[in-house]
């Protein structure tokens, strides 16, 4: 269930992230509202996880792979740009995540 838990705090954290452009500096209502209402998600639901995984585990699973679907959504939905650069440092932000779930956090 923690696992679970964590997934969503992983998407709650990327809506928010996704939103930060549209608040355009915090100005507009809407885009705020639903920023603060996403990342208060995400910790709130980061704080039930780390009660059965390892805080660092659970981290580094969450802004790792928060990180990676936020270069992809970047990509895909706000006109950034894809490097291979960017691939690459998304990819060993990934294996930095599986590294740390290897080195028996379990």
């Amino acid at each position: 269930m923690a696992y679970l838990f964590l997934l969503a705090a992983i998407s709650a954290e990327v809506i928010g992230t996704s939103l930060l452009k549209a608040t355009d500096g915090f100005t507009r209502l809407w885009p705020t509202v639903g920023l603060v209402v996403a990342y208060l998600s995400a910790f709130g639901l980061l704080a039930l996880v780390v009660r059965d995984i390892p805080v660092g585990v659970a981290y580094a699973v969450w802004s790792g792979l928060g990180t990676a679907a936020i270069v992809a959504i970047g990509a895909v939905f706000l006109g950034e740009p894809l490097s291979v650069t960017k691939v690459i440092g998304a990819g060993l932000v990934i294996a930095g995540v599986v590294v740390l779930n290897l080195g028996g956090a379990h």
